[in-house]
């Protein structure tokens, strides 16, 4: 991917960045799948957390985010469903047993493993 930047004298030159490209990816498939979450949808709709429900979704695709790109060790699925746990019942007043959590945690962490496997190979063939 290109983008165009343009310098203070009117010169315009590209640029490529895959790495941030790849990045904004990872987050807009956290926050596609969050919003495809009826169990958190539910949450957002009906204002479970207050007025600002829908922020507090947004932050919570931060927070997804920020916990694979801040781990420096093994990532463990059960630990995903804890934060997704823990954040639903903080901020959402919302407890949620229908076993979505599980499958909302395991496809998040095979959305971040195929991101990773793309980040290496960008990287292993530039």
């Amino acid at each position: 991917m290109e983008s165009i930047v343009k310098n203070g004298h009117n010169k315009v030159s590209t640029t490529l960045k895959k790495p941030e490209v790849a990045v904004s990816h990872l987050r807009e498939g956290i926050a596609l799948l969050l919003s495809r979450w009826n169990g958190l949808q539910m949450a957002v709709q009906n204002e479970w957390g207050g007025h600002d429900s829908l922020q507090k979704s947004h932050q919570l695709v931060l927070d997804i985010f920020s916990w694979f790109s801040q781990s420096k060790g093994t990532l463990y699925t059960e630990d995903l469903e804890n934060l997704l746990h823990e954040s639903l019942l903080l901020c959402f007043n919302t407890e949620i047993e229908d076993g979505s959590i599980e499958e909302v945690a395991e496809q998040l962490m095979i959305m971040h493993e195929e991101y990773l496997n793309r980040n290496h190979y960008t990287k292993g063939s530039a």
